[in-house]
């Protein structure tokens, strides 16, 4: 079955959108006709239909700001996909209390802000989709990746609630696992060696673009769903 997606004066919003998955979801969904607006703080690649804010996602009141300024541009807020995130490499006995903090403002205090500052407008029109990205390593954990593997944990359990507050006001809100993915920060904190071949040889590694899909999908009017999971466990071979 052949599908299309048709985002036409739609507007999402994209959390750590300037690489990785969030760079390509924006990429796709302003090639389906919507506007994509991405909050980083890196530079995001000059694509047509989308434009940036630089905003700290741990920055509560720039959260509020850009979101105004979004509201105040375009009129609305269609979607909204959380997918800043960090991911440094500590020991935890070794592990400095500023690498803990930093990745859950980012992480998990990054994603509370951005819902917060949406919420109200979705409400308010009675319609939205909200995405939160979780990781197998929320259920697996990994060595040196405690606080990342905490704070990815915790957003499942966080997806799931708010999407009980919210369902009465038509706003669907799911949490996508969405595999291992050759994106920047996987390959800072998976360098060549036998850790990311082990990756490569066992669920095998995707690209960004292999998840825009199944996001698009989510965020479409076809996904009737919420408080969910999407999870991709392999790579796909596409031909």
């Amino acid at each position: 079955m052949k599908t299309s997606f048709d985002a036409s004066g739609e507007v999402l919003v994209v959390t750590g959108g300037a690489s990785g998955i969030g760079a390509a979801l924006a990429r796709g969904f302003a090639e389906a006709g919507g506007r994509s607006v991405v909050l980083d703080i890196v530079d995001s690649p000059d694509v047509p239909g989308v434009t940036q804010l630089r905003v700290d996602v741990a920055d509560r009141g720039a959260v509020f700001a850009a979101v105004a300024e979004v509201v105040a541009k375009y009129g609305r807020v269609d979607g909204l996909v959380c997918a800043a995130a960090v991911q440094p490499r500590a020991d935890v006995v070794d592990m400095d209390p500023a690498v803990w903090r930093h990745t859950l403002a980012v992480n998990l205090d990054g994603v509370v802000w951005a819902c917060q500052a949406v919420l109200p407008h979705m409400i308010k029109r009675r319609r939205g989709s909200i995405l939160v990205f979780a990781s197998g390593l929320a259920h697996m954990g990994r060595a040196q990746s405690s606080a990342y593997a905490a704070s990815k944990g915790a957003l499942i359990s966080y997806g799931k609630s708010l999407a009980a507050e919210v369902a009465a006001h038509r706003i669907r809100v799911n949490t996508v696992f969405p595999g291992v993915i050759d994106t920047p920060q996987f390959r800072a904190a998976n360098p060549d060696g036998p850790e990311r071949a082990h990756w490569a040889a066992t669920t095998g590694i995707g690209t960004p673009e292999d998840v825009v899909g199944p996001l698009l999908f989510l965020l479409s009017e076809a996904a009737t769903m919420t408080g969910s999971t999407l999870t991709r466990d392999r790579a796909y071979a596409k031909e």
